[in-house]
């Protein structure tokens, strides 16, 4: 989840004021803006080299962050993620600086002063010399800005800071400028999600509903389709790979010995030790451990059921015994609870492999890639008592049940042209280490007709049963609201039952139903008691009728507006300054000389390359 969430704000991590950092060491440490690099080149974007050691040195700023923020070791699939992203970093860094250039924003000695005066860097405000009652308090950081202006070296690094940083705001100014929301449209969306309906509905199969003889589909209806959409038949290159995997999985006896840790826990507070003290010690949950356990105070629905089911019934001030919920083990200490709001501390206990077996696994892990050099796959996992089975492997698509997305296994069956029979290194992702060897390979390409013509049949005749079912379905529409039939009546005689919906807004998804479709749209577009349909919903055909709404609260609307719209504001800003770096990023050419680059260096050196981050 981490990573995913950090490949996806990239291009907006360097737009903001913490990319300063960044920016220094790809722009001084490791660069010269007039071409010239050190270090050795790694790839250019438009005329300016990247090297090895900016390159590096960004790589190590995104690694040691990851290394900080899980208690895992970072995996080398993970590592090799964090490669693509610094990749992707200097990439932004260097076009957002060329656009600076472009336009010619600069920055004057007067924006810089009072910047540092008003306008502390990000990570400062969390300082805790420079807080009052746990908020920021600026005084204190303008006397302790008063008493380092005798130290030059920092006062020279706080400019470099803001004539980077200032910058860089401008630009963001400039490439969001026009961007407003209207109140009709924040409206819209307020009433979107607090709108709510009930309904009563029945679905209608087409595909069951509408016999085979009347949605028969002709050999030339096929062969159009084809025709005209013959770029969606396009396949990936595929390989089907031989693979066994070593299981990070912990054991029974790692959660007993969780278990028993916790067990000890809570045995120590109820004999009377401090729980604040042993949160701060023991607990895997920094963020609250640093607070005594201190989860604040929160509402039904917020925590998963079983911690929430416990909080809920626990009496106060009572230490729980061990609730064992994906997270781990928790100890738990109601301190209030008022209806349908609780507070509550506890400490959690991570379930994980002991050293003895963490180390059984890296061992096996070593031998398997040692046994697989100069042997089959399947002969080195029978070596090791470990079972094997076959997967597939596409450009597109890459993963395998018990190992998870296996990108370096994708990378070396694609981007280093292995060949049927070549037995991969040891690979390791979150779940597990694994081995592949590859069985079979085909190339991307276009299916034929003849292998896609049953498959475009099928669909064609679908669409065939849902239009001939909407005409039939009118039918019955039209008898509701003439009132000669009820719903109930009219479901009953097609052998369906009629359902009723818990209330539900426009961006609820519906049991039965669905989410986001024309059948919720026509729902909210209909009067209490009336009819709506037929419309299409998720490969049915739906009828329903509106028992009852709840309109959004205009009053409640009116309150929140200002936040409402710094929120959307932002949203909108967001994707204005992620449509605008794809664009420089298309127009500029770009050469990403990495697997090059290494590959020499492999060779140079007759083995693999020690990662970076040690």
């Amino acid at each position: 989840m981490l990573m995913r969430q950090m490949r996806q704000n990239t291009k907006i991590i360097m737009l903001i004021t913490a990319a300063a950092f960044v920016a220094l060491m790809v722009f001084e440490w490791g660069m010269d803006m007039s071409g010239q690099s050190s270090g050795g080149d790694l790839g250019r974007v438009g005329g300016t080299t990247v090297t090895v050691q900016a390159w590096q040195n960004t790589y190590r700023g995104i690694y040691d962050e990851v290394s900080r923020s899980q208690e895992e070791p970072i995996s080398s699939q993970q590592n090799r993620e964090i490669e693509d992203m610094a990749w992707d970093e200097i990439v932004n860094q260097l076009l957002i600086q060329r656009e600076l250039e472009r336009r010619g924003i600069r920055v004057s000695d007067e924006e810089v002063l009072q910047a540092a005066q008003f306008a502390p860097p990000p990570q400062l405000r969390n300082e805790p010399s420079f807080l009052t009652d746990g908020q920021f308090d600026l005084q204190k950081y303008q006397a302790f800005l008063a008493q380092a202006a005798g130290d030059a070296v920092f006062m020279q690094q706080l400019e470099r800071y803001y004539r980077d940083v200032i910058p860089r705001d401008k630009l963001i100014r400039q490439v969001t400028a026009g961007i407003f929301v209207t109140d009709g449209e924040l409206w819209d969306e307020w009433r979107a999600r607090n709108e709510r309906i009930e309904v009563s509905f029945f679905a209608i199969d087409p595909q069951e509903w509408i016999p085979d003889s009347e949605a028969e589909v002709t050999a030339r209806e096929v062969e159009a389709y084809y025709r005209e959409n013959r770029d969606s038949f396009a396949v990936p290159a595929r390989a089907e790979v031989l693979y066994t995997v070593v299981s990070k999985s912990v054991t029974a006896a790692d959660s007993a010995a969780s278990l028993a840790r916790a067990e000890a826990i809570r045995q120590e507070i109820v004999d009377g030790a401090d729980f604040a003290e042993v949160a701060l010690r023991e607990s895997a949950d920094r963020g609250s451990a640093e607070m005594g356990g201190d989860l604040g105070t929160f509402g039904r629905g917020v925590m998963v059921p079983a911690f929430e089911q416990t909080v809920f019934t626990l009496p106060v001030g009572e230490i729980s015994e061990p609730l064992l919920t994906d997270f781990g083990y928790h100890v738990i200490e109601v301190t209030s609870r008022e209806g349908d709001n609780v507070s509550a501390r506890h400490i959690l206990i991570l379930v994980e492999r002991e050293d003895e077996a963490e180390f059984a696994l890296l061992r096996t892990a070593d031998e398997l890639e040692t046994l697989g050099r100069d042997r089959p796959l399947q002969e080195a996992a029978a070596e090791l008592g470990l079972e094997f089975q076959q997967g597939e492997i596409t450009e597109e698509f890459a993963i395998l049940p018990g190992v998870g997305v296996a990108g370096e296994g994708q990378d070396w069956i694609f981007q280093d042209m292995e060949g049927p029979g070549a037995v991969s290194p040891v690979f390791e992702t979150n779940e597990a280490f694994y081995m592949l060897e590859i069985l079979r390979q085909s190339p991307g390409g276009v299916q034929t007709l003849d292998e896609v013509e049953p498959d475009i049949r099928r669909m064609l005749q679908a669409r065939k049963k849902m239009e001939a079912g909407l005409e039939r379905a009118r039918t019955l529409t039209a008898d509701l609201r003439a009132g000669a039939a009820t719903l109930e009546s009219v479901a009953q005689g097609l052998g369906l039952t009629v359902q009723s919906t818990e209330s539900f807004t426009r961006l609820d998804r519906v049991p039965g139903i669905g989410v986001r479709n024309p059948a919720i749209g026509a729902a909210f577009g209909t009067s209490v008691g009336e009819v709506a349909g037929p419309v299409r919903a998720d490969g049915q055909i739906v009828l329903l009728r509106v028992e009852s709404r709840t309109e959004a609260s205009r009053a409640e609307w009116e309150a929140q507006l200002s936040v409402q719209r710094t929120q959307v504001t932002a949203q909108l800003r967001q994707s204005r300054l992620e449509q605008w770096l794809e664009g420089l990023r298309e127009t500029t050419r770009i050469i990403d000389g990495r697997a090059a680059f290494f590959r020499a260096q492999e060779e140079l050196a007759d083995g693999p390359q020690i990662p970076l981050a040690f």
